[in-house]
């Protein structure tokens, strides 16, 4: 799902800060959306996209209690949306049917949750799809450990949020490309993977719950770009 068609909130969030406190430029309101957006992000799908790659036989699971976990019905159309987008490109794209890897954890895994989406209403636990375990489990089967999995995957956050500032004329290309290789950046996702290193999924939590509400009032706006 292309960051035109979602925005983190951000277009929301935009809307929802006119005018400006005094002395708080479009620039620094968006770095502050920016690091909650991030810290949001990492406390609330990290410590599932971490179970993932260490277990990827309880995907399924981890999937469905990544669901019953997020309130936010935008944030979980966009992450199922992204999931399932992103399963679509490991079958047509990385999938080796028959080969030596086919049998690796990861592999059998993601074969049974994608035969699982095809099954009927009458499977006991109907799986979602949810972006971070399956980016988790992908990332598995690419030969990336758990580690980089969860950089790339906040660092591919980053970027899209940047990717809808461009389209939002909040910033410039370079500008968000200077942004996006900062020192800063590199710092924020490292210390948020740290923080969530060692939480279980089960005590994930939402550090920014004010960006559950700018991103359910995203399709409130009188007006938007984007879908999301």
């Amino acid at each position: 799902m292309g960051s035109f068609a979602y925005s983190s909130g951000l277009e929301s969030y935009i809307a929802h800060h006119k005018p400006l406190p005094k002395g708080l430029t479009p620039l620094a309101s968006f770095h502050r959306f920016l690091d909650l957006s991030i810290a949001s992000v990492a406390g609330t799908t990290i410590p599932y996209l971490l179970a993932a790659h260490r277990n990827p036989g309880e995907l399924e699971q981890l999937d469905n209690d990544l669901d019953a976990s997020t309130p936010c019905v935008v944030a979980r159309r966009a992450s199922i949306a992204q999931g399932l987008a992103l399963l679509g490109v490991w079958e047509r794209s990385f999938r080796t049917p028959n080969s030596p890897t086919d049998n690796s954890p990861e592999a059998s895994s993601l074969n049974l949750f994608s035969n699982a989406l095809k099954g009927g209403p009458e499977d006991e636990f109907p799986v979602n799809g949810h972006f971070a375990p399956l980016w988790a489990v992908v990332a598995r089967s690419m030969g990336l450990d758990a580690s980089q999995s969860a950089y790339v995957f906040l660092v591919n956050h980053a970027k899209a949020i940047l990717s809808a500032a461009v389209r939002a004329s909040v910033m410039g290309p370079y500008q968000a490309q200077a942004v996006l290789r900062s020192r800063q950046l590199q710092v924020l996702v490292t210390e948020c993977i740290e923080t969530e290193w060692s939480t279980k999924p089960e005590d994930a939590v939402q550090v920014a719950p004010a960006l559950d509400l700018w991103l359910g009032r995203h399709e409130l706006l009188y007006s938007r770009i984007f879908n999301s």
